[in-house]
């Protein structure tokens, strides 16, 4: 039986191929879930800004806009909705990028219906569940590194925005993932992506 709750989730799927839109579409739609679908990334993008989305699942090589831009542009506009990224392209470097970017997971092509459902009923459980609490644990000087963590900044490039020494911003590191019980920059990503920071200025 499918529930209240999935019936009300709403997903935003972006692919240039009308077969997989469709095939996907109908697959997501066994959740319950209301599925929007997208042959333009920009489309989507303009949608998100007054639509109401519970989950964005985006491919990767498209023309115009890639997903990966498209991921990237939406986490400065929504920073906590969560994103899982396909491709029929996928090596570890993209996945890595993926993931650095704020995607929630990465899911090659062929799409394996099992693991693909299962991949998208937990991205959505998450973003039911996340809370604020994680911002909690962690001192503002942790979460402004934190946010450039998820921007993609290495541990110099943060050290020189921040005007701290390399050393600092690796201890802040350390602390944020041992804070957060990870073990890795992917799991970090997984742990936080979908949760909304509190945003400082550069002063503060």
């Amino acid at each position: 039986m499918k529930s209240s709750r999935k019936q009300q989730q709403h997903i935003f799927f972006v692919d240039d191929e009308p077969n997989v839109r469709w095939i996907v579409a109908k697959t997501l739609e066994q959740l319950g879930a209301k599925v929007t679908c997208f042959d333009r990334a920009a489309d989507c993008l303009e949608q998100l800004r007054s639509h109401k989305c519970d989950l964005l699942i985006t491919d990767v090589r498209m023309s115009g806009m890639d997903g990966l831009k498209l991921l990237t542009e939406v986490k400065h506009i929504i920073p906590y909705l969560p994103v899982l990224v396909i491709t029929g392209y996928g090596d570890v470097p993209m996945a890595v990028k993926a993931l650095k970017a704020g995607a929630v997971d990465f899911i090659e092509k062929p799409l394996e219906r099992y693991y693909f459902l299962s991949a998208v009923e937990s991205a959505l459980s998450r973003n039911i569940q996340a809370t604020p609490p994680v911002a909690k644990l962690l001192t503002k000087a942790e979460i402004k590194v934190l946010q450039l963590i998820l921007d993609g900044k290495n541990n110099k490039e943060i050290a020189q925005l921040l005007h701290r020494s390399v050393r600092t911003v690796e201890d802040h590191r350390n602390h944020i993932m041992s804070k957060l019980g990870v073990d890795n920059l992917v799991e970090l990503v997984k742990q936080v992506a979908v949760v909304r920071l509190p945003e400082f200025s550069e002063n503060e």
